[in-house]
This record gives structure tokens, C-alpha cells and sequence, in this order.
């Protein structure tokens, strides 16, 4: 039975998502859709060329997809906070490599946003996050290269104070991070 409704919601997945992937064309030519399938179609038909579908001259022209141009909320809920989270959980259970691990994707989650929302209302989004960042980022690595749990969580707790600072400087103090207690990832190990 539940083998049946996950199929069953793969294949809607699958129905819903086709209609937005490229076929790859060769150099220079138009990027061509594929048609979109009826709801409950398989997942075989789904994935079936676009050249199944009706001939392409009496095919309406498919509408552009608007481009996708993520919010400093957006990017700070994909990309850094769980970056946070399991950091503040891989040194809670004192995984040192997982820990140096996140540190480095959280570094570069910070980058990419600076990358990608270079000004922030009227900040530069890079120096503001470099400014509140460095020093409890550096305490961390030092932290995690010591395997200092006391220090891991005195520099992990200034980071956090150090995000909510950043939020409440950018009129966002209602957004407050803290320390994870529990593990938000049940499906991932955190210990050794």
C-alpha cells in the first residue's frame, strides 16, 4: 500500500517537473521544451521526447520561465542556517571533521550569498557579513582544530549572537537564531 502512494507521488512529481527541463539542443539553436503530461501520466511517459508529442507547428509556443531570484531570506533559510545548525551539532557531539567540514560549507555559503545579493538595501552585503562574522568564525576554527569543546561553544554562541546582531542591524529582529537543542536531522549521524 504505501509502496503505491509513493509512486503514485513520484509520478506527480515527476508530471510536474517535466515541463520545466530543457532538452539539450546543439550549439546555437533554440532551446526546445518538452510537453507537458497529462497528471497521473507514468513516469515513463513523462520522460518520454518531446517528439512523441504533437507535431511542433501546431504547437502554441511555450512561455518563457521566469528566472528565479532568491530573497536574503530565502538564501539565509537554505543555505545558512542549517550550515548552523548541524555546525553547532557536530561540535555539540564533538565531530571534529564534520564540524571543520561545516565551517567551510558555511563559509561559503556566506560567500555565495555576498556573490549573489551583492547590495543589501543599501549595504554591501559581502563587508557587513565579513564584518560580524570573522572573529567568531576564526574562534571556531581554532576551536575545531584544538577539538576545545568549551571553546567550540563560546565561539559557537558569539556567531549566533553575532547573526542576530547582523539581523537586528538589517530591521530584521524578529528573525532570532539560537543554539540548536535537539537534532533537526533525523536522518543524518552527527556523532563519531
Amino acid at each position: 500500500m504505501r509502496g503505491c502512494t509513493i509512486r503514485r507521488v513520484l509520478s506527480g512529481l515527476i508530471a510536474l517537473c517535466v515541463p520545466y527541463l530543457v532538452v539539450a539542443q546543439p550549439a546555437g539553436a533554440a532551446p526546445a521544451t518538452r510537453a507537458a503530461p497529462a497528471v497521473g501520466a507514468s513516469a515513463a511517459a513523462a520522460a518520454a521526447p518531446a517528439a512523441s508529442a504533437a507535431p511542433a507547428a501546431s504547437a502554441a509556443p511555450a512561455a518563457p520561465m521566469p528566472d528565479y531570484h532568491p530573497s536574503m531570506g530565502d538564501l539565509m533559510t537554505m543555505a545558512i542556517q542549517p550550515r548552523h545548525a548541524k555546525l553547532g551539532i557536530a561540535g555539540r557531539q564533538k565531530n571534529w571533521t564534520y564540524a571543520a567540514y561545516e565551517l567551510s560549507e558555511l563559509r561559503n555559503a556566506f560567500a555565495r550569498i555576498g556573490r549573489t545579493i551583492p547590495t543589501y538595501r543599501t549595504a554591501d552585503t559581502a563587508a557587513v557579513i565579513d564584518a560580524m562574522t570573522r572573529e567568531p568564525l576564526a574562534a571556531l576554527d581554532q576551536a575545531i582544530k584544538n577539538a576545545d569543546a568549551n571553546r567550540f561553544a563560546s565561539s559557537y554562541a558569539a556567531l549566533t549572537a553575532a547573526c542576530n546582531g547582523c539581523h537586528r542591524s538589517q530591521e530584521h529582529p524578529m528573525v532570532v537564531i539560537k543554539v540548536p537543542r535537539g537534532e533537526p536531522y533525523p536522518d543524518q549521524e552527527f556523532g563519531h
